[in-house]
């Protein structure tokens, strides 16, 4: 089967998929005004939704987007994982749509891809209203209503209801529903561990260039 008779869309992390870091880390360890882990265990814990989480946590952030900008492009901070620029160019090649739905907040993501020189690509993530009481974090899911939780997988969902194959790409705890969904999965971190201690198939990455390979067998 090759993608003339069936759509094929590839979903992608960005935080420590894309980006080689969690940036949401970096920026509320920067920022934060109190301890935001506990409140990161409760989400492992699944007590919480993302969509809590990111409320709760980034409200403790009150300082401006051009400080958190300029705190992570300063001294390279943010890195760009290896063959970001050719798994691009392998979906344009093939035809295949590529989006980003992450977790993390627009405004730094569009950020690090305008400083990467790479535009025109879908980018579904957390909205932020800044605040001097703190960011106010809003997720909208495909219909266009706000949403606190399942919020990869909803993508996931709407592409499959309309045909396409998915091929998914990520990394933690929040990529291994949207990924038990999809066609293919490539996997790295803790979404790697959770399907190879659940014997499930994923094809393991490391940097982007084993993604553009496996992609290469699918397309």
């Amino acid at each position: 089967m090759n993608s003339t008779e069936v759509k094929t869309l590839v979903q992608c992390d960005f935080d420590n998929t894309i980006a080689e870091f969690d940036v949401s880390f970096m920026l509320l360890d920067a920022f934060a005004d109190g301890d935001w882990r506990p409140i990161l265990q409760e989400y492992r814990e699944r007590k919480i939704p993302v969509g809590v989480f990111s409320q709760r946590t980034f409200n403790m952030i009150k300082v401006d987007e051009a400080t958190m900008l300029d705190y992570l492009f300063t001294g390279s901070r943010v890195r760009v994982r290896p063959g970001f620029r050719e798994l691009l160019d392998l979906c344009s090649r093939k035809g295949l749509e590529f989006i980003i739905v992450s977790n993390g907040l627009k405004f730094y993501i569009d950020a690090i891809l305008k400083q990467a020189g790479v535009a025109g690509i879908e980018v579904f993530a957390a909205h932020t209203g800044f605040n001097p009481d703190g960011l106010k974090i809003t997720y909208i899911g495909p219909a266009g209503q706000p949403v606190l939780d399942k919020f990869k997988q909803s993508y996931v969902e709407r592409h499959l209801s309309q045909g396409y194959r998915v091929a998914y790409i990520g990394d933690g705890y929040s990529d291994i529903m949207p990924a038990s969904l999809s066609h293919y999965v490539f996997a790295r971190d803790d979404l790697l561990a959770h399907y190879q201690q659940n014997g499930l198939k994923c094809t393991p990455f490391n940097d982007l260039n084993d993604v553009v390979r496996g992609l290469e067998g699918i397309a």
